[in-house]
């Protein structure tokens, strides 16, 4: 179980690490491109049910990933998350 932590405002999301490999690829696409989106998460336990953050290239990322192996990439899960991504503007993390 890996974690992304953005901005260091709130703790760090918790993301197995599979699919923060590839929200690792989709992110960094979008901000290469200097494109701005919503991502939305689930925290668990007290506090919110759901969060959502604003994702700028101007704000600090951390992508810290427990196995030093890298995880296998499927390309077809990689497109079909930016095709959601880019029709919807937003993309929800969940593990």
């Amino acid at each position: 179980m890996g974690t992304l932590e953005y901005n260091s405002s709130h703790p760090a999301i918790e993301v197995d690490d599979l699919t923060l490999a590839h929200l690792k690829i989709v992110i960094g696409t979008k901000l290469r491109r200097q494109e701005s989106f919503m991502m939305t998460w689930s925290p668990g336990g007290e506090g919110p049910a759901r969060l959502s953050a604003w994702i700028h290239p101007s704000i600090p990322l951390v992508i810290a990933f427990d196995d030093a192996a890298h995880a296998p990439i499927d390309a077809a899960r990689v497109t079909k998350m930016l095709e959601h991504l880019n029709a919807h503007g937003e993309i929800v993390v969940s593990s």
